[in-house]
């Protein structure tokens, strides 16, 4: 069987919603496949939703959405009925090697995510989407933010938290937002077309899902998969895999740069001010936001809104967003300060689960640090972090699954240097969170920038943030 190619199945998808012909199959029914589902029923779609899960939250669900009329099955999937299925939608923390998923590719059936649901019927949305390695998120949020200071009503929605579905399910859904997505979404998402489309970072990631760097690098390349000479594209300029990934793409291209200032936002060191569209703007010191690469996330962020409409750019326009950058605070989990005392500052960098990100945040450190890194390994390995840990880290405690893994990979390079302390998978959080609480001296920071994700502890990296934050406040 062809394969289609990306426009071939958006193309299909919007058709069988005109048609209301067939029924779609939602795989999974957490946030964001409960939103697609009742947006499809909305539309007047025929819906059968399904969930391995036989969880309380999941049955009360399943109860709510077949009072809308959509059939449920929880605790297994109906794999013959899915195979019968117009459409199949997907969560994004559904693996393409589920039972559902691959009987509905055996079959030719178009799968794709509920972000592409929500867009196709939504088309009225105006959107900047912004994907990447790193700094994804806090563009996401920063950019909903400036909209909102110019006057628009906007939401940030995709990967950051709220589904792109839930938007037109308000009574008043906004005219703008800033959707941030994956490559898991990117991946079944043929139809993305943004007012702009934002590429923050690339290096390896989620290796223990794709079977090269090449297959994950190939997923973020969607976002320009319906590329025109109208489009208009915001990338770093400080990435040599950026480059390479975008050669060729269509449209109207401005690169962002904390190195270079023959770019279309910079950061002049000599003078300490953000430079964008050829003038400065503010002053670093005016950005309440740690390292280079939140540098970088407030310049992506400007430039995507200032180009995303002409007036987003007017000597108005550019003092309102200078304002809102100002009032802009670092996200929960992305070196967020928790606590400070007895000289020492606990730094939760929980959504550092790629060794790329744990790297940014290690080169941002201004005071000696003890660094915190495990939890469970996406295949990568943690050589890369020597140098800067040798710059500035105290100590290194090892942790969780990963922890025999991080300690085999740095203690040769930082010998002599930055002692790596092992604390046995299996051992409670409090007793990792404690040894570095020996460790530190005043005037030291603790950082959790764990370059691992947090399955083997945790449900997710915002609990493990969470308790991080509750354990500083114990132990300090």
């Amino acid at each position: 069987m062809r394969t289609r190619t990306s426009q071939e199945v958006a193309a299909l998808v919007a058709r069988r919603l005109a048609e209301r012909a067939g029924e779609f199959a939602v795989i999974g029914l957490g946030r964001s496949g409960v939103a697609a589902s009742r947006l499809l029923r909305r539309a007047g779609q025929s819906v059968y939703a399904s969930d391995v899960s036989t969880a309380d939250s999941v049955h009360a669900v399943a109860r709510e959405l077949e009072c809308e009329g959509a059939s449920v099955d929880v605790g297994h999937h109906n794999l013959e009925r899915i195979t019968h299925a117009a459409v199949v939608v997907v969560s994004p923390g559904v693996p393409p090697t589920v039972p559902p998923l691959q009987v509905a590719a055996k079959a030719g059936i178009p799968i794709v995510s509920e972000v592409e649901i929500a867009l196709r019927l939504t088309p009225q949305l105006r959107y900047i989407a912004t994907t990447g390695t790193n700094g994804k998120t806090t563009t996401t949020a920063l950019i909903a933010h400036l909209l909102r200071a110019l006057g628009h009503d906007a939401d940030s929605v995709g990967n950051i938290g709220t589904p792109v579905s839930e938007l037109p399910l308000r009574d008043l859904p906004p005219a703008w937002a800033a959707l941030e997505i994956s490559s898991f979404q990117l991946h079944d998402t043929p139809g993305v077309l943004p007012d702009v489309g934002v590429l923050t970072t690339l290096s390896p990631d989620h290796l223990d899902r794709y079977g090269s760097v090449h297959e994950y690098y190939a997923d973020k390349k969607r976002l320009f998969a319906n590329a025109t000479v109208a489009s208009r594209w915001v990338t770093t300029a400080d990435n040599t895999d950026v480059h390479e990934l975008i050669r060729g793409v269509p449209g109207h291209w401005y690169h962002f740069s904390t190195k270079r200032t023959d770019v279309d936002a910079w950061f002049d060191r000599e003078r300490n001010e953000l430079h964008v569209l050829g003038a400065p703007l503010l002053s670093r010191a005016d950005v309440a936001l740690a390292g280079d690469h939140n540098v970088a996330n407030v310049l992506a962020a400007l430039l995507a809104v200032m180009v995303a409409d002409s007036a987003h750019a007017t000597p108005a326009a550019r003092n309102t967003l200078a304002a809102a950058v100002r009032s802009f605070h670092a996200l929960a989990h992305r070196l967020e300060p928790v606590h400070d005392q007895q000289g020492i500052l606990w730094l939760n960098d929980s959504k550092a689960t790629n060794v790329a990100s744990t790297q940014v945040a290690i080169a941002s450190m201004t005071r000696p640090a003890v660094v915190l890194l495990g939890g469970r390994h996406k295949g990568e390995a943690y050589t890369s972090l020597a140098p800067e840990l040798r710059r500035t880290a105290r100590a290194v405690i090892a942790f969780g699954e990963a922890g025999p893994l991080v300690q085999a990979d740095l203690e040769l390079p930082l010998a002599g240097q930055v002692p790596v302390l092992l604390v046995p998978a299996g051992r409670p959080f409090a007793e990792v969170l404690g040894e570095a609480r020996a460790l530190a001296q005043d005037g030291d920071a603790i950082l959790l920038s764990p370059a691992c994700s947090s399955f083997d502890m945790f449900r997710n990296y915002e609990e493990r943030g969470r308790e991080f934050a509750r354990l500083a406040a114990v132990l300090s």
